[in-house]
């Protein structure tokens, strides 16, 4: 009789080259993605004298430092260096490079699945935390570090330890006005930011099944800020429409051999998770942090906790986090001031963000200063078609280039010590957009209501009628 398999197990088996005594397996990569940041993994590399195993299976792209403002002049050295490096290696090894000029350009994980680089069943690596966003298309995808970069540059294979198996079920239909980036802060917020450590998160359920991919590509992006090593959704006829004449997609003959086989990535009916976690659509309202890590999230209309009446474990970060952020116990967290917005990031800047937040802006006027950084290129040049950027730009709003921009705070683009940003990112750690910098979490629609109103603020209220 066959054991039954979870889609974890299916992929796993499928890239395992072999396994070492300690359980650790070779796994065979099929694309390696590289940005600026991937320059210790080249240097190591050139140490050895030796060549990049698979150029084909190797693209490179400007983003973690991209500037998103003036581009005709990069105004930091460093930053014009680790480009330079970039550009050099990708042409010293022969490797698809999507640079400044390139008018598919954009961030890592918005630029894969839009290219069709990203395929269901394929085992996908970036030197990038985030790289688990692209297992929403029933990919095997996860973050590796510098030595690892080096591993794959010059092997196209890597050493992992499999993860413990875990899937979070949501079940029925989102309220308007609640978005993936809802889902992902919820579950968070409710089993923490160790809640998923050591496994690996298949979603599941009427919900995540009737998000659209770009919804999924959220969700699976902030799986890491739970504790889990990477998520996945099965594939399903939403993804291979969505993969429907990308550029490195399959086509013809080729797409029909793929469609089967990807149709067989799902979980088999009988299949055990070492853990299963549930949640209800109707509970999910919209969510904002309020402190210094993803799991300190609230839905807008609660109150900001005490931290003597919360469990001894998590007072004194929460005391620590309210004060960094300049907080006060038992106070709505509506109501609260912002200084400026940010809508961009591999996490939500796609073309649907985009849209959900100009459906918010539309026809009025922000009250405080915000950027927005469309995820690519493409996204960009989409959104303009649809007149999206002068929305935002009516609204008061600056229209950027494809990049990490602030969410990193890498490139230049920070907030300011001790002011207040509404941002649409995925991590509102100290200092991540700045020095001092407070970041508040929250979905695309939210970050336009808070540029509407100056205050953290329920974007339902602001789409009556719009939706």
């Amino acid at each position: 009789m066959k054991h039954p398999k979870t889609l974890l197990d299916k992929l796993w088996t499928a890239h395992e080259i072999r396994r070492r005594a300690d359980g650790a397996s070779l796994l065979w990569v099929d694309r390696h993605l590289v940005h600026e940041g991937s320059h210790h993994g080249f240097a190591k590399l050139a140490a050895r004298g030796l060549r990049v195993a698979e150029p084909d299976l190797t693209f490179a792209v400007v983003d973690h430092y991209a500037p998103v403002r003036d581009r005709s002049h990069i105004a930091d050295p460093d930053i014009a260096r680790m480009i330079r490096t970039l550009e050099d290696n990708a042409a010293a090894h022969g490797l698809r490079l999507f640079g400044l000029r390139d008018p598919a350009q954009g961030i890592v994980h918005v630029l894969g699945p839009e290219q069709g680089l990203t395929l269901p069943g394929l085992l996908m690596v970036c030197g990038d935390s985030h790289t688990s966003t692209h297992g929403a298309l029933g990919a095997l995808a996860f973050g590796i570090g510098a030595t690892e970069v080096a591993h794959v540059l010059a092997t196209q294979t890597v050493w992992q330890v499999k993860p413990r198996s875990m899937r979070i079920t949501v079940e029925g239909r989102l309220a308007p006005g609640v978005s993936a980036k809802d889902i992902a802060l919820n579950w968070i917020s409710r089993l923490g930011t160790d809640g998923a450590r050591g496994h690996a998160v298949e979603y599941a359920g009427r919900t995540i099944r009737d998000l659209t991919v770009e919804g999924r590509l959220t969700l699976c992006n902030l799986s890491i800020e739970g504790g889990a090593r990477f998520g996945m959704v099965a594939p399903d006829a939403v993804v291979m429409d969505y993969l429907q004449d990308r550029p490195y997609a399959p086509v013809g003959a080729e797409r029909d051999r793929a469609l089967e086989d990807w149709g067989r990535l799902i979980t088999d009916a009988d299949a055990v998770f070492d853990r299963e976690a549930r949640f209800d659509a109707a509970d999910i309202a919209p969510t904002v942090t309020w402190g210094t890590s993803p799991e300190q999230a609230l839905p807008i209309g609660a109150t900001l906790p005490d931290p003597d009446r919360l469990p001894a474990g998590k007072a004194g970060a929460a005391r620590a986090a309210l004060d960094y952020m300049g907080l006060s116990p038992g106070r709505p967290i509506a109501g609260t001031p912002v200084d400026q917005v940010f809508l961009g990031s591999c996490t939500n800047a796609r073309i649907e963000d985009l849209r959900m937040a100009a459906a918010v802006l539309a026809g009025r006027r922000a009250r405080v200063p915000g950027l927005v950084s469309p995820g690519s290129a493409l996204v960009r040049a989409q959104a303009e078609q649809e007149g999206l950027d002068r929305v935002f730009t009516e609204a008061g709003l600056e229209w950027a280039q494809a990049g990490c921009s602030l969410c990193v705070g890498m490139n230049g683009e920070t907030v300011a010590p001790g002011k207040r940003c509404a941002s649409s990112t995925n991590r509102n750690f100290r200092g991540r957009q700045g020095r001092g910098a407070r970041t508040h979490l929250m979905s695309p629609m939210m970050v336009a209501a808070a540029a509407v109103t100056g205050e953290l603020t329920d974007a339902r209220d602001l789409l009556k009628g719009r939706m």
